[in-house]
């Protein structure tokens, strides 16, 4: 069903989704009523002072100073602290040489590791001197493993004397007593020697 209204076309002005400007189009774009933009000043000359230079006064050095630093926040992080005079004395008495160079550090760390392994070996040497015994014991008879058993037997009389494997000897126990342990009325462990109540 169609209206008579719908098939008159007499001066009426077809509406468009985005109606372009023209005269009889009822829909205006809106920028027409708004006045014209005005144009933005020229940007003000930017004053440059000639630098002030004086023969007699030397330049000023390069500064490492950070411009985003706050002021406040490096005199928190960094409070004066007053020096220890010993320090101060021993820094005027041995004033501290040139940085090391590459050769310099190779040579600091090849001491620093050495150090290292020679007193975690004589650690071992003097708290676990059983252990190459019992590494010879467990080897197939020849020169070498008969050799290291009689100098560790030898090592580990002369430390028994200074009581050096007792807290081995200690450590060993109370694993050796925490292993074997039981509940009530429960059964001793395979291969224990020990017929109490630990």
């Amino acid at each position: 069903m169609t209206d008579d209204k719908d098939n008159n076309d007499h001066g009426a002005v077809p509406l468009e989704p985005f109606p372009a400007h023209r005269p009889e189009s009822p829909f205006p774009p809106l920028y027409e009523g708004l006045p014209e933009p005005r144009p933005a000043p020229p940007p003000e000359p930017e004053v440059v002072l000639p630098p002030v230079t004086n023969p007699n006064v030397p330049p000023d050095p390069p500064s490492d100073w950070i411009q985003s630093a706050d002021a406040h926040d490096l005199a928190a992080t960094h409070a004066p602290t007053r020096e220890n005079a010993f320090v101060a004395l021993g820094r005027f008495a041995f004033p501290p040489g040139p940085p090391p160079d590459d050769e310099g550090l190779a040579a600091r760390d090849r001491r620093w590791t050495t150090r290292a392994i020679l007193t975690a070996t004589t650690f071992l040497l003097v708290f676990n001197a059983v252990s190459p015994l019992n590494w010879s014991r467990q080897q197939v008879p020849g020169w070498l493993p008969q050799t290291v058993e009689r100098l560790s037997t030898v090592w580990v009389e002369q430390l028994s004397l200074m009581r050096a494997d007792d807290p081995r000897q200690g450590l060993r126990d109370l694993w050796n007593a925490a292993r074997d342990t039981r509940f009530i009325g429960q059964e001793p462990a395979q291969g224990s020697t020990d017929t109490g109540v630990s």
